[in-house]
């Protein structure tokens, strides 16, 4: 009785699908989930060497999967869009052409952007194939067309998750972890500080593959059971203003909205007409993908030496899905525009203002690089610029902590010793100073 007891709970297990959106097995084949509206219907698109076949389920010695149903929530409320066909396309310059058209008519953003966004919607379809990503952002006031900016272009993308209007984050953890889509979301619809601080957990461990994050969960015993949440994955960001952290900055490629008024060619109001180009369009890039995936891959030999390796981790993946180099080119451009605007914003933080000081005292080759002048000539120059007194405890503190620069005691004052030299060259290079001065400290 109980041998058959024990064998039908296994058979039950073995019969047991897993509901999953998408996955990649071991031989190369993707297998996509679909939904058609009309048919009120879910199904898997399976793809392997460019060719494909419809299933209502997945099943194999080590894989058990089916679709979400398509009563779903999820898929009812359109917080997650998938793809309702497989659909062709004769070129890739025709899919980008179509993407870029379909942006322009409901958006008003740069034509520069327009292609940024068109070909970061493609990067969106094969980003599993990267190890870094960026993220596209716009920011600006209210009413400057940033929700426009996230439903126009979030339609595109790989499976988009929409967290517009999400009461808590936490179920975003999950939505990340289970669909592996595009989050598309904007920043003032957290209310409370805490909810913002989790957003920006997603954002910092989210860019790069191998950092999930850890979250507390209880099961059914309450007994404490951490999990892991994977947050990998394309984002498409709306905020007010910039973050407070320059690491975070650096990650997105940003438009300012509201700068110039609206083309008076843009509908208002968003028809439905919109949501079927958008499944349109959806259904091409389920083809790019299966016929791409295999072919992407990072190309290291687009490293641009003259801007920094972060610039060079967000901005390698987008150059690595761009055929036309025409747009390459333009894409360096804007990569070494971040970078000069990234040296311009470090050298006007306090960190920038001290190294400026010690660069001018570095003129003198008899002088020492004393906390005590150091900080003299910072209250000098800068002084006014701060509520606060500049004193040689503070100076000390930035030298030390935020330029990670040693000091040691000599004839009773602290100094930075000739030893941090070597250093000290690369931050004045790394934050735009002169760093050709063949002067040297004075050895103590």
């Amino acid at each position: 009785m109980l041998t058959k007891l024990s064998k039908t709970i296994e058979d039950k297990k073995k019969n047991y699908a897993k509901s999953t959106a998408s996955a990649l097995l071991k031989n190369g084949t993707l297998i996509e989930m679909l939904y058609q509206p009309d048919n009120h219907k879910t199904m898997y698109c399976v793809a392997r060497d460019g060719k494909w076949h419809y299933a209502d389920f997945y099943k194999s010695d080590t894989l058990n999967i089916a679709p979400y149903k398509p009563e779903n929530n999820l898929i009812q409320n359109k917080i997650v869009l998938l793809p309702s066909d497989v659909e062709e396309y004769s070129s890739e310059a025709e899919l980008i052409a179509d993407i870029q058209s379909y942006i322009h008519k409901y958006m008003d953003i740069p034509e520069l952007f327009e292609k940024v966004s068109s070909y970061y919607i493609l990067l969106s379809w094969v980003y599993d194939r990267f190890s870094e990503l960026p993220y596209l952002r716009v920011q600006g006031d209210y009413g400057t067309g940033k929700t426009r900016f996230l439903l126009t272009i979030g339609s595109l993308c790989y499976k988009p998750i929409f967290a517009n209007g999400a009461s808590t984050i936490s179920p975003l953890f999950r939505l990340l972890n289970d669909f592996r889509g595009t989050l598309i979301i904007d920043e003032s619809d957290f209310r409370f500080s805490d909810e913002k601080t989790e957003f920006v957990k997603i954002l910092n461990n989210g860019n790069a593959r191998g950092f999930p994050v850890l979250r507390s969960e209880t099961n059914y015993t309450r007994e404490f059971n951490p999990r892991a949440f994977v947050v990998f994955g394309p984002k498409l960001v709306a905020t007010c203003g910039p973050f407070q952290d320059p690491a975070l900055e650096s990650r997105f490629l940003t438009h300012n909205t509201g700068q110039n008024k609206l083309r008076r060619d843009i509908p208002i109001n968003l028809s439905k007409e919109h949501q079927e180009e958008a499944q349109r369009l959806r259904n091409k890039l389920l083809l790019f993908r299966i016929r791409n995936f295999h072919k992407v891959y990072i190309h290291t030999d687009m490293i641009d030496w003259e801007i920094e390796p972060r610039l060079n981790q967000i901005f390698i993946p987008l150059l690595s899905v761009i055929q036309d180099e025409t747009m390459r080119d333009e894409i360096r451009l804007l990569a070494r525009q971040f970078n000069k605007e990234l040296v311009m914003n470090r050298g006007t933080a306090v960190e920038g203002q001290v190294l400026d000081i010690i660069k001018d005292i570095l003129q003198n080759p008899n002088t020492k690089l004393t906390v005590k002048d150091i900080t003299d000539w910072f209250t000098d120059r800068y002084g006014d610029e701060y509520q606060r007194k500049i004193t040689t405890k503070w100076i000390g503190f930035v030298i030390r902590s935020k330029l990670n620069l040693k000091t040691a005691k000599s004839n009773g004052n602290y100094i930075i010793p000739p030893s941090e030299e070597p250093k000290l060259r690369i931050l004045l290079e790394k934050y735009g100073l002169d760093t050709q001065s063949e002067n040297k400290q004075s050895s103590s």
